[in-house]
């Protein structure tokens, strides 16, 4: 009962306990490093596809608005009867295609019947076929866009339809449709090493890397939502989508989940992140493997015992040299009870230490000073293929040495026999028995026996081949992402500079003419203002080119704090001619002076001046009364709120969400990039931008920008 409260055994089974957390808590400190490491790796792979999605869309996303406004086509629907203009609506559609990389192009008339398509001359052709129960046609030939995924009613493929109302004089005689095919990027999916999957609205999965996913669905499908897929044969004549083989578990830590399914037949534990792509209705997700972080613990593990082992070497060795001074001070008699003692200890810590080497996960070569193998153990015996009889007795060059790198590892090994290895180890490629390359560190350590004597050298060989070939997956992705990112980067700023120059440079342009006009006639001092403004002109195209510059590197931006009334004010000067020559008033609600805002007065200005000139060509159509742009700024919860209102036609609700959208443009020669660059400069500001249509007719285009907070006053004391 005295040994249950003997300190010293308290103290061991205390140091026991220390070491199995230490051990513990390094496996867990390890998996959750490497699943932050994962879910990074995760959100950028998540990045690339849905920028990839978005661009194969977005390519062709112009397509059936441009060729519905084609002449020709307006007329076949005029004049379906006309063989030679149907020709020539074929040959038209063909070159698009081909020009494009589209799937196919075509028209259908208000009946839903095709009139022509780019597969005009082939046995699938569309043309004839009729595609009234198709949704897009249905969402076109109201008046909307529509967009349709799904299998082909023809060909039996499947694709992205995307349809535009054709109007002629204000009427919708017609859908014109461009199918988009999705296999390309299915085939980039199903060569990557996890796998994509992409489902609908209705959490059906209709593109992915795995085949056996295919039209399954995440829940089970509801009756409506079945009758709807089944009505209009979204996927042919299916009737039924089975649950997904999934078994998935949120993950608290991260804004994932795990998941674990079958994949080729092979049970896959994976990292799975969800993306809503809501312009689309899809859901895109993408998937990590989970090998890595079960290995990185495994890993985390092996070398905490390793070190706990060493610790517990080092304990027991410190003892037995304890115990060898006490017994040289006892007396001859106990002697040999002493030794007896003493030997059977030395036979146990033989044996314990033994066993804990043979159990370890991590390699242990024993070597004497000439460089002799004369230990492993079974780990490092599985990490080069070579049996412990095979080893025992070897000198350099090892067996398991790797061909191409003999002189580095001979040289490496030397250095370690002269007692010069280096303290943190060294990484050092093998070749396993069947041939294949293994990646190692190897830390070594002097080999001293219980006399103090140094017998040789003990060497821990670790296998990093699977964290060397995560590190250079990571490294390949990031110079992906990389060169993504710079390609966008530059066709932002192109489109950017080309929009934003044109106004100074139509001012250029009138006024050189003016200029030029008034040298024929004569007028020297009206000559001189002319040329103040085309300098004054140059000048600002000169600062919205360092400004966009700016926007693109913050490092170069020339923020300043300053009162927003004053470039409401500037703005107004700017467009004054053009206001009075359309007959439009510009009534003004400035805000307090004392407000103030950080930023770019020349961007800002700029905002101001497109949304003032959208708000005036809004109004070309509407009577001279009505003619009203309200332009005023106010403080809210957020900051200060500037507002442009017109009394125009307003918005249609369809295309509200669209107004941002690059490309997108009412006017016939507009590009559809004014409102998208002026969002991006509000947003580089800190700020937000919106549109809402006015009750009492038109649209109003509002801005948010934070306000500087005013310096506290101070008085004496």
């Amino acid at each position: 009962m005295a040994s249950l409260f003997n300190p010293l055994h308290w103290r061991r089974l205390l140091l026991l306990a220390g070491v199995l957390v230490l051990v513990f808590v390094s496996g867990n400190w390890a998996e959750e490093r490497e699943l932050q490491t994962k879910m990074e790796a995760l959100r950028q792979a998540t990045a690339a596809h849905v920028l990839g999605l978005r661009g194969l869309v977005e390519k062709h996303d112009f397509l059936p608005h441009a060729a519905a406004r084609h002449p020709d086509v307006q007329d076949l629907l005029r004049a379906p009867g006309d063989a030679a203009l149907r020709a020539r609506v074929n040959g038209y559609f063909a070159d698009l295609q081909k020009t494009t990389g589209a799937a196919a192009l075509f028209l259908i008339d208000d009946a839903g019947l095709t009139l022509a398509a780019s597969n005009w001359n082939l046995p699938s052709s569309f043309v004839g076929q009729s595609y009234r129960q198709r949704p897009y046609f249905e969402d076109a030939i109201e008046g909307r866009r529509g967009i349709f995924y799904g299998l082909g009613l023809t060909t039996g493929q499947s694709g992205l339809f995307i349809a535009e109302p054709v109007r002629v004089a204000g009427r919708v005689l017609g859908v014109m449709v461009v199918k988009i095919s999705l296999a390309a990027l299915e085939a980039t999916w199903m060569r990557g090493a996890n796998p994509v999957a992409l489902r609908d609205s209705r959490g059906i999965v209709f593109l992915s890397a795995v085949p056996d996913w295919l039209y399954r669905s995440v829940a089970p499908v509801s009756a409506a939502d079945l009758t709807w897929v089944t009505e209009h044969a979204q996927y042919g004549k299916r009737d039924r989508f089975p649950p997904l083989p999934w078994k998935m578990e949120a993950n608290d830590a991260t804004p994932g989940f795990f998941l674990r399914t079958a994949v080729q037949g092979r049970d896959r534990d994976l990292l799975a992140l969800d993306t809503r792509l809501p312009e689309l209705g899809w859901t895109l997700t993408v998937t990590e493997d989970m090998r890595e972080v079960r290995q990185a613990r495994r890993l985390a593990l092996a070398l905490a015992t390793l070190a706990a082992a060493l610790l517990l070497l080092g304990v027991l060795y410190w003892r037995l040299r304890e115990r060898r001074y006490a017994e040289q001070q006892s007396a001859r008699l106990e002697l040999e009870r002493r030794v007896e003692e003493r030997t059977r200890d030395l036979q146990e810590a033989h044996a314990f230490r033994q066993a804990m080497e043979e159990s370890l996960l991590v390699g242990m070569r024993a070597r004497d000073p000439e460089g002799r193998i004369i230990y492993v153990n079974p780990a490092l015996c599985a990490m080069v293929g070579y049996s412990r009889e095979e080893l025992l007795g070897c000198r350099p060059p090892y067996p398991y040495w790797h061909p191409d790198d003999l002189e580095k590892q001979a040289r490496e090994s030397a250095e370690a026999l002269q007692g010069r290895a280096a303290p943190h180890g060294f990484e050092s490629r093998i070749r396993h028995k069947d041939g294949h390359d293994v990646i190692t560190m190897v830390y070594t350590a002097p080999l001293i026996d219980a006399g103090g004597v140094h017998r040789g050298w003990m060497s821990s060989v670790v296998d990093i081949t699977a964290q060397k070939q995560a590190e250079a997956r990571q490294r390949d992705q990031e110079l992906r992402l990389q060169r993504s990112a710079r390609l966008a980067s530059a066709g932002e700023m192109a489109s950017t500079l080309a929009h934003e120059l044109n106004q100074p440079l139509m001012a250029l342009s009138n006024f050189a003419i003016a200029a030029r006009a008034l040298v024929a006639r004569g007028v020297p001092a009206m000559l001189t203002g002319a040329l103040d403004d085309i300098v004054e002109q140059a000048q600002r195209a000169s600062a919205i080119v360092r400004r966009v510059r700016a926007m693109i590197n913050p490092q170069r931006a020339d923020h300043e704090n300053f009162a927003i009334d004053g470039v409401i004010t500037h703005a107004q000067a700017l467009l004054r001619p053009e206001l009075d020559r359309h007959g439009v008033t510009l009534r003004l609600a400035l805000p307090d002076a004392t407000v103030q805002v950080r930023g770019d007065k020349v961007l800002l200005e700029q905002v101001l001046v497109n949304l003032i000139h959208n708000a005036l060509h809004a109004m070309q159509d509407q009577p001279r009364h009505r003619r009203t742009i309200d332009l005023g700024g106010e403080r809210d919860a957020h900051g200060i709120r500037i507002a442009v209102g017109d009394q125009g036609p307003g918005i249609p609700a369809d295309q509200l969400d669209q107004v941002f959208a690059p490309f997108f443009t009412t006017k016939p020669d507009g590009l559809g990039l004014g409102l998208n660059i002026c969002r991006t400069i509000i947003e580089a500001h800190g700020g937000a931008m919106a549109v809402a249509n006015r009750p009492d007719g038109g649209a109003v285009f509002s801005f948010t920008l934070p306000v500087v907070p005013a310096p506290m006053s101070t008085s004496a004391p």
